[in-house]
């Protein structure tokens, strides 16, 4: 048999409803790839002793015919997400050794659908980078190389360590959290799959803050099925959360069939840039091609927005960074920095200057400039209403199509380390998975195809508000005609 760490979550789930391995097994087999993996320090907190736990609840459950959804599946978590009684950090130095006294609303629900939790997932601090290089414990490793390059590559970010883990077969799924691409973008450079749901569709309660009005958990996983799998048990209303949706949860699993006919796809004109990669334009055609054969009509739809969304999203994201970040201030908890005969002033101040990282000071500073008295109305308040536009445009669009088809990242993985010194160049990643942030609405990532150097590229859905479902079909559909079966040389 081959190693449970290469099988899907599905065929977990099928084996361990035939009782061909254990759910204890199957923990314990992910825990040892976890421990021969640290070079590529994905995870910030291992928690085998809780995963076999969780793991043997599992296995009494599934004997007795009462599992849930996930019972027995090994997942990672983003250490975003705040764990009762297990460190949380959100990869900064201000909140080492923070160990909450609650649990996530997400993570309540994937523990109460019988997962095992292998451990917390390394990111970029407070979720603020495309490459997970901004984390004050180091860089997570890509599993991936370029053909004949022992290069390191970024794994993307934020969420490169749920988006690294899932790639080199040590979690059979993770939770992620989207911003501004933080779930689509290392999924598409790490040859996985992930999803983005509606805003307010899974709950932020006990999701560590970046912006309140952008972020949203999702899921990584390796297709499309498991995602659907993941996203169906976190996804609900929770009154904890005054901006979750009260709206029904569909079986998403079960309702993937891949038939297009009927659906019409629109390919938004604006997202064909200058000096596109001609590796991913190419795939881009084979994704509308394939979406033709799936049955679907094709339609050039119009975003007009969409080349001042980068700079809305820069604008707002920031804003509201600064506002939420303020709360660590060495008061409550984590780190305290109190320089000897300094005021409560100079506490603050050496507090955060310690423990705050460059990448999110630089966001606190645009922050704090953008919703300064002087130049609230200048910057602010003409993003939002930038993004309200941008919202239109989506809504108009969705007139004329169903599905929106779009590349995910403009290029494939690159090298440790090449964009650091640009913050520019590094926002530039997220140039085609901001707008559907800024519309709160559902978008996923599915890996189609390989750059000329054997690196994976990823295709973009984007779907109309509560749509998961036929976002979900749609990627499902493209994922069969792709048949992308890449995976990374173990070389670690």
């Amino acid at each position: 048999m081959a190693a449970l760490t290469d099988l899907t979550l599905a065929q977990m789930k099928a084996g361990l409803a035939a009782k061909q391995f254990s759910a204890r097994e199957l923990v314990q087999e992910h825990i040892e790839a976890v421990e021969a993996a640290r070079v590529l320090n994905a995870w910030l907190v291992e928690t085998p002793e809780i995963a076999l736990s969780q793991a043997d609840a599992a296995d009494r459950a599934l004997a007795a015919g009462e599992a849930g959804l996930l019972a027995g599946i090994p997942l990672g978590i983003k250490d975003l997400f705040c764990t009762k009684g297990v460190e949380t950090t959100a990869s900064s130095k201000i909140l080492k050794g923070f160990k909450p006294t609650y649990e996530s609303t997400v993570t309540e629900k994937l523990f109460g659908a019988g997962a095992a939790m292998l451990g917390k997932l390394n990111l970029d601090e407070f979720a603020m980078g495309s490459s997970n290089e901004t984390s004050a414990y180091g860089p997570v490793i890509s599993p991936w190389r370029a053909n004949g390059s022992e290069q390191p590559l970024v794994p993307g970010g934020s969420s490169g360590g749920s988006s690294a883990a899932v790639a080199a077969r040590l979690c059979a799924a993770a939770t992620g959290t989207d911003t501004g691409g933080s779930i689509r973008q290392p999924a598409a450079f790490t040859g996985i799959a992930g999803i983005k749901p509606t805003y307010g569709r899974c709950s932020r309660w006990g999701v560590i803050a970046f912006a309140s009005s952008l972020d949203q958990p999702g899921v990584l996983a390796r297709d499309v099925t498991d995602c659907a799998l993941v996203l169906e048990a976190m996804s609900g209303y929770d009154p904890k959360d005054s901006t979750s949706l009260n709206a029904p949860v569909p079986h998403y699993a079960g309702g993937l069939g891949g038939d297009l006919r009927g659906k019409r796809i629109g390919i938004p004109k604006e997202y064909r840039v200058d000096g596109m990669d001609a590796d991913l334009e190419a795939l881009w055609r084979k994704g509308v091609d394939w979406a033709k054969e799936a049955g679907a009509e094709i339609v050039e739809v119009s975003l007009p927005h969409t080349r001042e969304a980068l700079p809305t999203y820069y604008i707002v994201a920031p804003a509201e960074a600064s506002s939420n970040l303020a709360r660590y201030d060495g008061v409550r908890y984590g780190l305290r920095v109190a320089p000897e005969g300094g005021s409560l002033a100079d506490m603050y101040a050496a507090t955060r200057a310690e423990g705050f990282g460059a990448e999110v000071k630089r966001r606190i500073m645009i922050g704090t400039y953008v919703l300064s008295a002087g130049y609230y109305d200048a910057y602010y308040l003409k993003a939002q209403k930038v993004r309200a536009l941008i919202s239109r445009d989506f809504a108009q669009a969705f007139e004329a199509c169903d599905l929106l088809l779009t590349p995910t990242a403009p290029t494939g993985a690159f090298g440790l380390g090449a964009k650091t010194a640009d913050p520019i160049a590094m926002y530039l990643n997220d140039v085609f998975t901001v707008p559907a942030s800024l519309a709160g609405l559902p978008a996923m990532s599915i890996p189609a195809g390989l750059t000329s150097d054997g690196l994976p590229l990823g295709l973009q859905l984007i779907g109309r508000p509560l749509d998961e479902m036929g976002v979900l079909d749609a990627a499902f559909a493209l994922e069969r005609r792709a048949g992308f079966a890449a995976a990374p040389s173990r070389w670690w």
